[in-house]
């Protein structure tokens, strides 16, 4: 009896050590991406280039990983006509989600940034309902009604509003949406299920080239012309390891916990960001009406959640929204509603 009080105790403990982890990696990734992206000391203003190499990075770590070390299994089923009508529209979406949710640190706080993103919710189920996958009613239409209402509200107490950076924010909304509309397809169209790890190894690399196009571009010339901006790899590299780990911590707490716990896990992380970033950061005053706003639409998002989750667990497919957390926004700021 008492081995196996120990034992359940010793589960307990592991568990909120990797929900404590999970919203350690996932705050301060966003963190410190932002510090990357607009310190004067690192001085790297290029979002397209730092998600590539996120990207990059991940790219060969699962091939480490998976094919050489053998250390993480990759899931079979994946064909050709699957890659390319699935995956690839997941990598381009992923892509574009990271790249203008990192343009967006650059005009707007990590406060304000996380407000918007709580709209994430209103934009997946419109998307849903266009592509077939989800029913207009009048419970979902008031839930939305209130986030939509919540992120307008802490929008007017913003004191200075940049509206490049909302617009990059909202764009990156956009992409996540359907990004997730489209793990959704591939899940109940095309019937094939992937762990975490597979998702990477399928979607970085074509994330990375979907990302390598836009950088020849539009920052390739601006890096070489600059010239001054002092290169730190260390800091680079730890920072795509620091991407790499919060992907591998969802990983572990879905394994252990359930969807759910993870979705509340990202709504207590959104929270410690908005108020960890009026410490850290200059550009971030948080008012009243900032705040009410906020606690609004994190109140309609538990509501879309806990809508969601019955739903889901009444047809008996408890697996499938955890595929939808499968790759969080590690790299632009982690959107794990």
């Amino acid at each position: 009896m008492a081995d196996r009080v120990r034992k359940l105790v010793r589960e307990e403990v592991v568990t909120y050590a990797y929900i404590l982890l999970y919203i350690a990696l996932s705050s301060g990734q966003i963190f410190f991406n932002k510090w990357v992206l607009s310190s004067k000391e690192i001085n790297f203003p290029y979002p397209l280039g730092l998600t590539l190499l996120h990207m990059v990075f991940s790219s060969v770590l699962c091939f480490l990983l998976t094919k050489v070390f053998k250390i993480m299994k990759v899931e079979e089923g994946m064909t050709v006509e699957i890659y390319a009508t699935s995956v690839i529209p997941i990598g381009a979406t992923f892509a574009m989600t990271l790249w203008l949710g990192n343009t967006a640190y650059l005009y707007i706080s990590v406060a304000f940034a996380q407000m918007l993103k709580a709209i994430m919710p209103v934009a997946v189920f419109i998307l849903g309902v266009a592509a077939g996958l989800e029913i207009m009613s009048c419970r979902m239409l008031f839930i939305m009604s209130v986030i939509s209402f919540g992120v307008l509200v802490a929008s007017y107490g913003e004191i200075n509003v940049n509206w490049i950076g909302v617009v990059y924010q909202m764009g990156g909304v956009v992409g996540e949406a359907l990004r997730l509309i489209f793990m959704e397809i591939l899940v109940k169209r095309k019937g094939l299920k992937l762990n975490p790890i597979s998702v990477m190894y399928y979607v970085s690399p074509c994330s990375a080239l979907c990302l390598f196009v836009p950088w020849i571009f539009l920052e390739k010339s601006k890096m070489d012309a600059q010239g001054t901006w002092s290169f730190q790899p260390l800091i680079l590299i730890l920072n795509s390891l620091c991407t790499f780990a919060l992907n591998l911590s969802v990983f572990l707490v879905i394994s252990h916990t359930s969807a759910l716990t993870i979705r509340v896990a990202g709504v207590v992380k959104d929270w410690v960001v908005v108020l960890l970033s009026a410490l850290l950061f200059a550009d971030t005053k948080l008012t009243i009406i900032n705040l009410f706003g906020y606690g609004i639409a994190i109140a309609g998002v538990a509501a879309y959640n806990n809508t969601k989750l019955k739903k889901e667990a009444s047809r008996g497919t408890s697996d499938e929204p955890q595929l939808s957390e499968s790759i969080p926004l590690a790299s632009a700021s982690t959107t794990d509603k």
